[in-house]
């Protein structure tokens, strides 16, 4: 299983950052002139180090023979996002389907905009205790159905996988509310996917760059 990573993008940061050359960008990340200027990270969820960030654009820099493409668009992507969750695709399927009421085909929906989009409308009319509470009675529900147990004293598992899934989907939750934001553009992508196929709003990265 891979993980699903959404990012929550400041788009008049990456805008600046796309108005300025190649040879600019590598001018201002390498003399930290843009530190400050970084979009502010919400404390509640991780982010990558600016530091971090800049050394990978410079690294495709010294290889690069052209202008930006998907895989430098995706760096400063990065570099412009204020938050970022991440889960395992397989238990997104737990933490979707309950608010949607359907079952989904495949991990490769998780990939488009129209399902954190449906998603997102539904839990505007839920709060986060709610939400999580009703992902838990489902998972409970399904282990159920599958004859496992959800005793504790049989299978030690039960009690730290009940509270990973309460973690996940109470800061889920807070990621869709941050997401109603104005100036953040949801940017979705998952492990090991090729920089052309993440989606930043509703259109590949490939075609951002095109």
């Amino acid at each position: 299983m891979a993980d699903v990573i959404l990012r929550l993008v400041d788009l008049a940061a990456l805008e600046r950052l796309r108005s300025m050359s190649v040879d600019q960008l590598v001018l201002t990340f390498e003399s930290g002139r843009l530190a400050e200027e970084r979009p502010a990270g919400d404390p509640r969820f991780h982010r990558g180090f600016a530091v971090d960030i800049e050394g990978d654009f410079l690294e495709w820099a010294d290889a690069a023979d052209d202008g930006l493409d998907a895989a430098a668009s995706l760096i400063l992507c990065d570099w412009a996002s204020v938050a970022e969750w991440r889960c395992w695709d397989g238990r997104l399927f737990l933490y979707v389907e309950p608010l949607l009421d359907e079952r989904l085909e495949g991990a490769e929906v998780f990939g488009s905009a129209e399902i954190w989009q449906r998603l997102a409308t539904a839990l505007a009319s839920s709060d986060r205790e709610s939400y999580s509470e009703s992902v838990i009675l489902d998972w409970m529900e399904r282990r159920q159905k599958l004859g496992e147990s959800l005793n504790p004293d049989e299978d030690p598992r039960i009690l730290p996988t009940m509270e990973s899934h309460r973690t996940l989907t109470e800061s889920l939750y807070n990621f869709i509310e941050l997401s109603h934001d104005p100036r953040l553009t949801l940017l979705i992508g998952r492990e090991y996917l090729s920089p052309e196929d993440w989606v930043l709003g509703e259109t590949r990265l490939a075609e951002v760059v095109a």
